[in-house]
């Protein structure tokens, strides 16, 4: 009987790894938002974001965990930003260390500019753990749409992610 429902447990989990690896999110449609909000961290994020915004699909962009030693200046300078947007339309958050912290930062950020939509940009393995997180700190009435940036993970990375969402979906059933 043990040895059953160890071999089912395997099975299940094999299967949803698989299905983790071969139906990562995709890019989104043109659609309008009041913001975008992009977690830092993985390559091609901010530039998406930033294309978002220049696209005119949002007005309003927050870059969640920024590295506290990172000035403004250098952010528009890495980016080539304009002084002028950056000082209308983007805000760096600097509270945020992890996925978790970044859902908390965006949630506060959200309700602090009434944003009720917003655009979710983030590494395709990174958008499923990224979405849940920020679905538990949201309130109800906020639409969020996926935006995933296309990467080319390692074997390792997704291995890894997939335990991370594991862990995610888990402590969010126990209520952690």
């Amino acid at each position: 009987m043990i040895k059953r429902a160890l071999s089912a447990m395997v099975l299940i989990w094999a299967l949803g790894f698989l299905w983790f690896v071969v139906a990562l999110p995709q890019p989104a449609d043109d659609l309008e938002t009041d913001a975008v909000v992009v977690p830092t961290g993985g390559e091609g994020r901010i530039a998406q974001g930033l294309a978002v915004l220049d696209a005119g699909l949002a007005s309003k962009l927050l870059v969640s965990g920024v590295d506290r030693e990172v000035k403004p200046g250098e952010f528009a300078a890495q980016f080539d930003v304009d002084q002028s947007l950056l000082d209308c339309c983007i805000t760096l958050g600097f509270a945020a260390v992890d996925t978790r912290s970044n859902a908390s930062e965006i949630a506060q950020w959200a309700e602090d500019n009434d944003v009720s939509s917003l655009r979710l940009v983030t590494t395709d393995w990174h958008m499923r753990r990224a979405a849940g997180e920020l679905s538990r700190t949201l309130p109800e009435n906020v639409t969020v749409i996926r935006d995933a940036v296309p990467s080319e993970p390692s074997f390792s990375a997704l291995f890894l992610e997939y335990h991370k969402l594991l862990a995610s979906w888990t402590s969010g059933l126990i209520g952690l």
